[in-house]
């Protein structure tokens, strides 16, 4: 970001709204927004509705998670060309393409699976829809950060945020409406879900649209690279492949040992079930996590995978970020990974919120979504234009104090009567501070990311943003089991402050002139 952003003047400021980069990163924004309720919130009910415990539910969350480690196949993304259509459309277009393919079979794949009767086939599924939607924002990302230079990228965020925000309306509220017209409310109707992500799949159409008609962006890719040999792509994406192998083969065999681990947790540790789980859980994830690693390791050591690509593709963008930002790189990562804590870990359970308060399907999706739909986009482009008046640092500020600050208004409503006024009222400012959060934080990602590693210094800012609020997010349903829905939100609150002190040093530390 550069130093001349302050200089801008509101005319200016708002006129880049309307430029042609900013509209395509709305409807890019849309595309990649669409997917990530399917998993979350709408799921959430459709879960409920089928008489799922809310704990399992919330366990769904997880199906996200290829989100938080999209790093470990972007080098893929960003380099293996897709045979016909690479040549056609370009690297980047080609790959975002391929991406809305697949997220429009998950969707379908969720549409046609029930969940009373085969839980295990919607849960692939969602995995399945997790896993694209994440290689979509690989890809988009990317080219956003190489369609623009400067102060631009901030409202290029803003447009993204804003189309983002809208997908997920689209399928929140749409998805909501969709069931509740086509169902009953307090019955269980399969065929109105199966309808409503039908549905969902058909809006996806508008990002393929879309792909289709940009232009590909100037590439910054070196003259000659290992990765241009596709031979050597194959086999990359072949160890990849068979390390993804070795780790559901080892989540599923350990499953025994760590069930054992989990009793004898409860035996002689604690008598806290969600607590036994939790470490249980963590320490499943990690051992998967450490088989495969160990796996890429004896691949590497057979010399299966040229070591070079490995160079180029995962040690090289680190090195760069961590010679650029010195000591102060640890802070960086630290805010990173907790800017958006308070936000995730409150917005999974914010739908079975609602719903517990009394609000019916249509309800949630006229006052969460609908009506929140005007003051998601001012946010989203208040935050942007905020970031280029007065700078990045500023931005971040306003939206870590706002968004720790709304959800204090979440734990008021527990003691209140049902209210469709107060519902709007604390949605409105959530939405707005979400908005000026989220375009802030991502005109930030984009200006730590050199332009040598885009796709993959972002995937990995992305993904670390997401990973730990995602993992505690699992656990939210628990956790408000636990503590009331009050505590809960006071909690979320608290979670938000440390960011807000990072923000505070780091600019002090890393001034915005050493941004990009």
């Amino acid at each position: 970001m550069s130093q001349d952003q302050t200089t801008r003047t509101w005319g200016e400021t708002i006129a880049l709204i309307f430029h042609k980069k900013v509209l395509v990163m709305l409807f890019l924004g849309f595309s990649a927004g669409l997917p990530i309720l399917l998993i979350f919130s709408s799921l959430s009910l459709w879960l409920k509705d089928a008489e799922v415990s809310r704990s399992t539910i919330t366990f769904f969350s997880w199906a996200a998670l290829g989100y938080s480690f999209k790093f470990i196949w972007a080098p893929l993304v960003d380099n293996l060309s897709i045979p016909g259509i690479t040549t056609t459309l370009g690297r980047r277009r080609g790959w975002i393409l391929l991406s809305q393919i697949a997220i429009i079979i998950s969707i379908l794949a969720m549409a046609f699976s029930e969940p009373t009767s085969s839980l295990t086939f919607t849960a692939i599924a969602a995995v399945m829809l997790g896993f694209s939607s994440a290689t979509q924002d690989i890809v988009i990302d990317a080219y956003r950060i190489e369609s623009a230079k400067g102060d631009m990228q901030s409202m290029l965020s803003s447009a993204y945020i804003a189309g983002y925000r809208i997908g997920m309306i689209v399928a929140g509220a749409g998805a909501l409406y969709i069931a509740g017209w086509l169902g009953t409310e307090g019955t269980y109707s399969p065929n109105a879900w199966t309808t409503a992500y039908v549905c969902m799949a058909v809006a996806m159409l508008i990002g393929v649209a879309t792909t289709l008609c940009i232009s590909e962006p100037t590439s910054y890719r070196p003259s000659h690279s290992i990765f241009d040999d596709n031979s050597n792509v194959l086999k990359f994406l072949l160890c990849f492949i068979i390390c993804v192998a070795v780790f559901i083969a080892s989540f599923t065999l350990i499953g025994p040992s760590i069930k054992e681990f989990k009793a004898w947790l409860l035996s002689d540790i604690t008598s806290n079930k969600r607590i036994a789980g939790f470490i249980a859980a963590t320490i499943k994830l990690w051992l998967c996590i450490g088989f495969a690693v160990v796996m890429a390791w004896v691949l590497i050591r057979l010399k299966a995978v040229p070591k070079e690509m490995l160079v180029l593709g995962y040690v090289n963008p680190v090195k760069d970020f961590f010679v650029k930002y010195g000591k102060t790189a640890l802070l960086v990562i630290l805010l990173i990974g907790l800017y958006r804590i308070s936000d995730i870990v409150m917005g999974v359970i914010a739908n079975l919120f609602y719903s517990d308060l009394g609000f019916s399907k249509i309800e949630i999706a006229a006052y969460s979504k609908t009506y929140g739909l005007i003051a998601t986009i001012a946010g989203g482009f208040l935050g942007g234009a905020i970031a280029i008046r007065y700078g990045v640092y500023k931005a971040l500020l306003t939206g870590a104090i706002l968004s720790a600050a709304t959800n204090i208004l979440f734990a008021f409503m527990v003691d209140l009567d049902k209210s469709g006024s107060i519902l709007f009222m604390t949605i409105t400012a959530d939405n707005i501070s979400g908005g000026i959060a989220t375009a802030a934080f991502v005109a930030y990602l984009s200006s730590l990311t050199s332009v040598s590693f885009t796709a993959m210094q972002y995937a990995i800012f992305s993904s670390f943003m997401t990973l730990f609020p995602k993992l505690l997010a699992g656990y939210s349903g628990a956790m408000s089991i636990e503590l009331g829905y009050q505590q809960f939100f006071y909690l979320t609150a608290l979670m938000g402050i440390p960011a807000v002190f990072l923000v505070v040093i780091l600019s002090k530390l890393v001034p915005v002139e050493k941004l990009n």
